[in-house]
């Protein structure tokens, strides 16, 4: 099994792509070993000294470490883990349909639905390739409230992607969008 690696906008976050399916449906975002239960993949993960986020994608892995950690030392012991997972056939996720982001139970009107639909087409697969993801939270007010995951956590260009990309294409496509926020 070869597993390629893709550095990412974010220096602490290194991509893993194992070339077979990582999640079937959605994405799971891990930011600390209590709370991954579910994913025996993340749970091996953060047992690596150093790891300080794990985001699970469709086709990739995507590993946060600690400032003070060095990737040449990480990224073998990572790889090893991965490799290993895959080779074995163990499951990604326990619980699969906990994996899924959640959805707001509000009956969803034209401008959300406009909203939703711009995301998942020209943003979310480009977030992807970065080892990524955004999850719609809400539209209240003209303002559009959106959570990053992945490498975009705390990725110093993600405020600049929120805003001069994801708000000004929105605000083009869909004139009652004023404002573009992190969650």
């Amino acid at each position: 099994m070869f597993i390629q690696t893709e550095e990412t906008p974010n220096p602490a976050t290194l991509k893993f792509l194992p070339g077979r399916t990582v999640m079937g449906e959605g994405t799971a975002d891990f930011a600390r070993a209590e709370g991954a239960e579910r994913s025996p993949l993340a749970l091996r993960l953060f047992d690596v000294d150093g790891v300080r986020r794990v985001f699970l994608g469709g086709d990739f892995v995507t590993v946060t470490k600690a400032d003070e950690k060095d990737w040449a030392l990480l990224k073998p012991a990572l790889l090893g883990i991965i490799m290993e997972h895959f080779t074995a056939n163990h499951p990604v996720m326990l619980d699969e349909g906990a994996a899924v982001p959640a959805e707001s139970g509000e009956e969803e009107d034209e401008i959300v639905i406009q909203i939703k639909e711009l995301l998942e087409t020209r943003v979310r697969p480009a977030v992807a390739q970065d080892g990524g993801d955004i999850v719609f939270h809400a539209f209240e007010d003209g303002v559009v409230y959106l959570h990053m995951q992945g490498s975009c956590s705390g990725c110093p260009s993600s405020t600049a992607t929120l805003k001069m990309g994801i708000e000004n294409m929105l605000r083009h496509y869909v004139p009652e969008v004023l404002e573009v926020r992190p969650v």
